[in-house]
């Protein structure tokens, strides 16, 4: 049966749409919901998305404008070898099918080995309470390749961390989902083909003829050889620079987060040739080519977290009632104090002494005396908490996450500035676990070691107030009736205005204001 794909209504006031990208060629087979084709509007792109499973008949070409109703592309769902134009892929990808013909196409490639003749489906696991979808980072083995019980197969990214992805069996792997692709959690990700270990061997595959052959590992070429983990290809590609210019450092030759940062662009002559054609341009006074070149643009998908990250605040900003209320603080004492004992602090407990141990001691004596501001709104109810887990905000390459300091209350400075410490690694390093990113009651967030005097922070939902602290600059003051020059920090306190009044919000930050300029009541709990 072939089913006939038409323009989809976009918007009421466009009536015609043009093919900006096919995504997938004449005569691929497609599966339901996938993203076949992009459409472009005279106000927006759009995804089109493939109606049922089938092989895919194009019928409007790259460019062609097509009013809305009209045909576009046919799928065939009973599509054959003909229609697929020989190419193995389809058939391969045919559901009900497939642990018949697999198990056939593997054993011409394992040289006759026995298998159990078992197929087991793996499917997206379970990774987090809220997290209901995951994408397919990468995957570190090719489809047919034999892989050992719980050896690392793929990487999958949800909008909180990147999980790896292990093999419930040893066996001949056979992948159901592409990189790239976003599952729900559930959807079967990949097949094993479960076979004995005497049939690797006798499989001559890929791994058992690399092992046999030597025991170096610069022999042993695999998948991962020269592959980039998502943070790595991430900063290649901000740099530039391709994977295949980096020696990878990991196993099996993986290009790691490391490797990328160190890496250099050996483009030189590209940018030998740049100034060149620089002077010979500016001497003949016209540089079109020059500025052509310094104008590029490039589009890149935006990550899970990203649009997490860009739902979430315009949710927060559309569903409650956020204000900001600001205040100064004279980090003098502060100052003093960390440059009196920072020496002797950082020799007894091997952590450096800095000022979010002070601020959070502040914060979490002034969400005690104000509970409101510690509180949080579940539907008809308020829920407050007699504890003070602070979530910190920590910028990485992914994006802003915000891990949690638990009980922050009864911690004392050296611990707080220990956990910053490790959860901040774990951030940087993308091992930020699920549970320690959940569950904060109020959020600090630091934009001063940005340089940033005076910000509006938004609330982390479903928390109802957020601090920021900004840099510290030296400011005439007036006290004592004279004017004298003292390091000065601008605090905003982001707050609901729901659950959180005015006198609250204003309170609290006068409260944590006075804990900061006379430091020593944070020792004494006045």
């Amino acid at each position: 049966m072939s089913i006939a794909v038409k323009v989809p209504a976009v918007g009421e006031s466009i009536n015609e749409v043009t093919i900006a990208q096919w995504l997938k060629s004449d005569g691929d087979y497609v599966e339901m919901d996938e993203v076949i084709c992009e459409l472009e509007s005279d106000k927006a792109t759009f995804e089109l998305n493939a109606e049922a499973s089938g092989v895919l008949k194009i019928k409007a070409k790259e460019g062609e404008t097509l009013e809305v109703g009209a045909l576009i592309c046919q799928i065939d769902e009973n599509g054959d070898a003909a229609d697929s134009e020989g190419e193995e892929k389809p058939e391969a990808k045919k559901s009900g099918q497939d642990d018949k013909t697999q198990p056939e196409d593997n054993g011409k490639q394992d040289g006759g080995a026995s298998k159990t003749g078992e197929v087991i489906e793996m499917s997206v696991p379970a990774v987090g309470e809220s997290i209901t979808e995951v994408t397919i980072s990468s995957w570190l083995k090719k489809d047919g390749d034999f892989v050992d019980l719980d050896e690392v197969i793929a990487e999958i990214e949800s909008d909180k961390a990147t999980f790896e992805l292990t093999a419930e069996a040893s066996g001949f792997l056979s992948i159901l989902a592409e990189e790239g692709k976003t599952l729900e959690i559930g959807s079967p990700v990949c097949k094993i083909e479960v076979a004995e270990e005497s049939s690797k061997k006798d499989s001559g595959g890929v791994s058992e003829k690399d092992q046999s052959a030597s025991g170096s590992k610069s022999d042993n070429s695999t998948y991962a050889t020269g592959h980039a983990s998502p943070a790595a290809a991430k900063i290649l590609k901000e740099k530039g620079i391709s994977p295949d210019e980096v020696k990878g450092s990991g196993v099996d030759g993986r290009i790691t987060k490391e490797d990328a940062m160190s890496a250099q662009k050996s483009d030189k002559k590209a940018s030998d040739s740049k100034p060149a054609k620089t002077e010979t341009n500016t001497s003949e006074g016209s540089a079109p080519e020059q500025s052509a070149s310094d104008r590029s643009q490039r589009r890149e998908k935006m990550s899970n977290l990203r649009k997490t990250i860009a739902r979430r605040l315009v949710s927060v900003k559309n569903e409650t009632a956020m204000l900001t209320t600001f205040n100064e603080v004279n980090m003098q004492p502060v100052m003093e104090l960390r440059k009196k004992y920072k020496d002797t602090f950082k020799d007894k407990y091997e952590v450096g002494l800095g000022f979010m141990s002070f601020f959070t001691k502040a914060v979490c004596m002034a969400l005690h005396e104000f509970p409101a501001v510690n509180a949080m709104i579940d539907q008809d109810e308020i829920v407050f908490n007699d504890y003070c887990d602070v979530s910190i905000a920590v910028s990485t390459d992914r994006g802003l996450v915000v891990p949690v300091i638990r009980n922050a209350e009864k911690l004392g400075f050296h611990q707080i500035e220990k956990e910053i410490v490790r959860l901040a690694t774990k951030a940087k390093n993308n091992r930020l676990s699920i549970d320690e990113m959940s569950g904060g009651t109020f959020t600090i967030t630091n934009g001063g070691i940005f340089g940033s005097m005076l910000s509006t922070p938004i609330i982390n939902a479903p928390q109802s107030a957020i601090l920021g602290m900004h840099n510290i600059v030296e400011r005439p003051v007036v006290e004592n009736g004279e004017v004298v020059v003292r390091p000065i920090m601008y605090l905003a306190l982001s707050y609901d205005h729901r659950i959180i009044d005015g006198k609250e919000s204003v309170s609290f930050l006068v409260r944590v204001k006075s804990l900061l300029e006379d430091p020593a009541r944070l020792l004494l709990g006045v």
